[in-house]
């Protein structure tokens, strides 16, 4: 009976900003400059593949640049629309200014299905694309920076990177025009990883205040909760294996293009990937019952749900079926504004997509700072550090043996003191830190204020005062 009233996922977007925006003293002019996207660029290039010309249909949407560079992914999907573009630049805007990430808000897309074609054909198409858009500025280090989205990686991040650098012989920042790149093109360790590690950190955090986990009916850590698992993809999949196998919890259901799987016993998904690697869909994975309407599994019984994959899976007609007494978006708007509100009234806790997919931008600006500084993380200081440190043990050993007490360190102690920080452990304690801090700007204000009655609407109120306070200041 909803399903005539099920908002888009540009509506839903919309319907949550003028939620916040409702509870905030902004003059009418300023709001709605917050809220419209500056500008969409489409662009319509052919590129002939096997004989015949083929017409591709791309955007790039800019829609907010209170700060610049602008930032977002570009993802090649067949039903990539403008209005998906936006709505999603419009996230992204909001995303960066929760985090404090000094970026505006835009997003790309390139309406293919990247299985359709082969590598080298995507390579054509890609570098086409890039040129497109590079040659009106919409790729540029000091103004619009993509990353990878849905369907695009890192391969396709060099591809992008070498066009520019083609294209601007002379520009000595030239690997800045966009992140997620492979490590020996200039990427930054832990990029791949950096958006389900921050669903990780986000829960971790989230789990550190037994008022908030009381508030979704649940109680003590994440050790041993049962979790589903929506879209095993990059995301879904980094975050299913690190919480279960860094924090204990217990992965009951996976939900995949050709279906689900789920045994309440837990799942491995290391090799549930492997699997899926090799046969291209879940079915037929050992030890776990194969359900071929995957979305059913959204409605099992578990302790938290993720979903990792696409907009609008979860809907009015079966939001008041689900579950799940603590979802975290792993994806950008898995959830209708018409979803949240049945989910709210319910008393579900939802830790909104604005932050918890936060992640991957907050890597692609320690990738971006790191390609503007020409130096990785920890090369200076990393040898000084654990040099530092070898004193230190180098004293105690000594005053040990002329006192003659005979204590010894505690086994393995000396080696992870002595150890100093490389990339990889700089951009994890990054992450870590940025995604408590927005966590904790975020449940400030869910707590303070009795008007605001869930944690997205917190964090649109946190970003959105942060934009208006940037327009402010550029005399807006």
């Amino acid at each position: 009976m909803h399903r005539f009233q099920e908002p888009s996922f540009r509506d839903s977007v919309d319907l949550m900003f003028n939620r916040a925006v409702a509870l905030m003293d902004l003059e009418p002019g300023l709001e709605e400059k917050i809220r419209v996207c500056n500008a969409t660029y489409t662009v319509r290039f052919g590129v002939r593949l096997r004989g015949q010309m083929h017409t591709f249909t791309g955007y790039r949407s800019v829609h907010s640049e209170h700060m610049e560079p602008v930032k977002g992914g570009i993802r090649y999907a067949p039903e990539v629309n403008q209005n998906e573009v936006e709505a999603l630049a419009a996230l992204m805007t909001f995303k960066c200014a929760l985090v404090e990430a000094p970026f505006g808000g835009s997003k790309g897309g390139l309406c293919l299905n990247p299985r359709d074609w082969e590598e080298h054909e995507l390579e054509r198409i890609t570098r086409r694309f890039a040129y497109e858009l590079i040659k009106r500025d919409m790729i540029n280090p000091a103004q619009n920076v993509p990353a990878p989205d849905m369907g695009t990686g890192e391969r396709e991040m060099a591809w992008i990177a070498d066009q520019y650098a083609r294209m601007n012989t002379t520009d000595i920042n030239a690997r800045a025009c966009v992140t997620g790149k492979p490590l020996n093109a200039g990427g930054i360790a832990g990029r791949v990883e950096a958006t389900g590690r921050g669903v990780q950190y986000a829960l971790q955090e989230f789990f550190r205040h037994p008022e908030d986990v009381a508030k979704a009916g649940l109680s003590g850590t994440l050790d041993g909760k049962r979790v589903i698992v929506q879209g095993l993809g990059n995301v879904g999949f980094h975050a299913a294996k690190f919480l279960s196998e860094e924090d204990g919890a217990k992965i009951i259901g996976v939900i995949e293009r050709d279906g689900a799987l789920y045994n309440p016993a837990g799942l491995d998904i290391a090799a549930l990937r492997d699997w899926l690697v090799r046969h291209g869909g879940v079915a037929g994975f050992p030890d776990a019952t194969h359900t071929a309407e995957g979305a059913t599994v959204l409605e099992e019984d578990c302790d938290i749900l993720i979903p990792a994959a696409l907009e609008g899976v979860i809907t009015m007609e079966n939001a008041p079926r689900i579950k799940a007494p603590l979802i975290i978006e792993a994806a950008n708007g898995p959830i209708t504004a018409g979803a949240d509100d049945i989910l709210r009234s319910r008393g579900t806790v939802i830790i909104p997509d604005l932050y918890a997919n936060a992640g991957g931008v907050t890597v692609s600006y320690f990738e971006w700072v790191k390609n503007l500084s020409h130096i990785r993380f920890g090369r200076m200081q990393r040898r000084q550090e654990e040099a530092r440190h070898q004193l230190l043990i180098d004293e105690l050993e000594r005053l040990s043996r002329d006192s003659g007490i005979g204590w010894t360190l505690s086994p393995g102690f000396k080696d992870k003191y002595l150890r100093g920080a490389g990339e990889l452990e700089l951009v994890r304690s990054g992450l870590d830190d940025t995604m408590r801090t927005a966590y904790q700007s975020m449940r400030e204000v869910w707590h303070a204020r009795a008007d605001v009655p869930d944690l997205r609407t917190a964090g649109y109120l946190v970003s959105i005062d942060r934009v208006s306070a940037s327009y402010r200041a550029k005399g807006l």
